[in-house]
């Protein structure tokens, strides 16, 4: 039945739907359903096998010497890889988040509503977005490498991945924005607050949850780039004792240990510690965006 309002009344008046109507969404309401079950079933049954392939076939394998604190062709230890996962993933958020907050305040809050440049940057970071990452790699090595002189070093590789995931942590930032009533811009404006001060104290405080979801997913891009930092940042398996030393990701330890077909078997406990490093990864986001966002609604304007 379709619902109206009628304008004498206080209560809405039910019209009842035509025949065809009522049949047509007795029959689409199960399909619907069960093609959202379906494909929900499907998505967490591919991600259950995953995970526990990686862990049946890496589990076994992980060993005290592969987390030894130098690499060799015996030990073929992740140690220098995981230092180096964590210094390209502090140094690309270091330049990114910024930049992509930045950017989001002065689109969601200074510029003019129906901006062409923002709408230029809209169309201009979504397409930045669907280009491959070997792209990113090749443009790094010409750019960075060879004209800017880094060679291939973690500050090339950590540059690199700023970029790719500039795109990502902008868009996100931005909708966690707008995502923030105008009544509390409104509210915040009629106390006597400033455009700044509502900024940062009411509308970046709101958007922390939203804005953390987009660094979460940066993170888990730069910590699964393989493709891009081996042309930028180089192989060598020690740990960078400098931004112009070259190293390896564990992503990349994966892929070389993987492609010299020797070390199958840490290759997978690899994969197994690249995959818990995710998961605590998230896991302290979520803690931390509980953290400071937790009890904390009202408190916000003062």
């Amino acid at each position: 039945m379709v619902i109206i309002m009628n304008r004498t009344l206080t209560r809405p008046i039910a019209l009842p739907l035509h025949k065809p109507e009522r049949r047509r969404r007795d029959i689409q309401t199960p399909l619907l359903r069960g093609a959202v079950w379906t494909a929900a079933m499907l998505t967490l049954a591919s991600l259950g096998f995953l995970i526990a392939y990686i862990l049946i076939k890496g589990i076994p394998n992980l060993t005290p010497s592969l987390f030894a604190w130098t690499y060799n062709s015996t030990n073929v230890s992740l140690t220098p890889a995981l230092i180096n996962t964590l210094y390209m993933i502090l140094l690309a958020l270091g330049i990114s988040v910024p930049v992509g907050i930045g950017a989001a305040v002065y689109m969601t809050e200074y510029a003019k509503r129906g901006s062409k440049l923002v709408k230029l940057v809209r169309v201009t970071a979504e397409t930045l977005s669907g280009i491959p990452s070997i792209v990113y790699g090749l443009f790094g090595s010409l750019f960075f490498v060879d004209s800017c002189g880094f060679g291939l070093s973690l500050l090339s590789g950590g540059l690199t991945l700023a970029i790719m995931i500039l795109p990502l942590i902008m868009r996100t930032a931005e909708e966690a924005l707008l995502a923030v009533p105008d009544s509390w811009r409104e509210g915040s404006f009629g106390l006597g607050a400033g455009r700044v001060r509502t900024v940062f104290r009411i509308i970046l405080p709101a958007a922390i949850p939203g804005i953390l979801s987009g660094v979460i997913l940066a993170v888990g891009r730069i910590m699964g780039e393989s493709a891009a930092l081996i042309f930028t940042a180089g192989t060598v398996a020690e740990a960078a004792g400098s931004l112009l030393d070259s190293t390896r990701t564990l992503a990349v330890h994966m892929y070389t240990l993987s492609g010299e077909g020797l070390y199958i078997e840490q290759a997978y406990a690899t994969a197994v510690v690249l995959l818990v490093l995710a998961a605590v990864v998230n896991g302290l986001s979520g803690l931390a965006a509980r953290c400071l966002t937790g009890g904390r609604g009202s408190q916000w304007i003062r």
